[in-house]
């Protein structure tokens, strides 16, 4: 990677990403991350109390669910040419909101843009990618929000 390529792509941010496709959220999944985590309250796992008893009238699903299906929504998003890269991982977050839930049995997608391109030591680069997790619930705003992190690292 050279500073041309990092300097023209922190010039073009912010760059819009795409969106992925949908993808159902459903029952079986929210209670394999229950069993998996430990996080099996009854407001996700519980569905006849979530809905006798919980304010969005039926089971939710979990926030840190939502946060790990991420992983797989993003190869949706289209990510511009960076050059050569050696390897690109998970570097974090600088934020995570989750902003408000979603029922079990919706789908979601991800909607994505590159915010910024900061160069870092040698020929790395961190990539900050601003994400919104959408839901088709027709609410008509996000379920999640976050800023996601790429380590860019060259060729050797």
């Amino acid at each position: 990677m050279d500073d041309d390529t990092f300097g023209a792509l922190a010039a073009a941010c912010p760059v819009d990403l795409g969106s992925s496709g949908w993808r159902t959220v459903t029952r079986a999944e929210v209670d394999a991350h229950a069993a998996t985590t430990g996080d099996a309250q009854w407001i996700h796992n519980d569905p006849e109390r979530a809905r006798r008893d919980s304010p969005f009238g039926g089971p939710v699903v979990q926030g840190f669910l939502l946060l790990a299906l991420l992983t797989e929504l993003s190869s949706g998003l289209t990510f511009p040419d960076v050059g050569p890269v050696a390897l690109m991982v998970n570097y974090g977050f600088d934020r995570v909101r989750f902003v408000r839930p979603v029922p079990v049995g919706a789908a979601v997608r991800l909607r994505g843009r590159l915010a910024d391109v900061a160069r870092r030591d040698g020929d790395r680069a961190v990539l900050a990618v601003d994400v919104e997790l959408e839901a088709d619930d027709d609410v008509g705003r996000p379920a999640v929000v976050a800023r996601w992190l790429f380590l860019a690292q060259g060729p050797a």
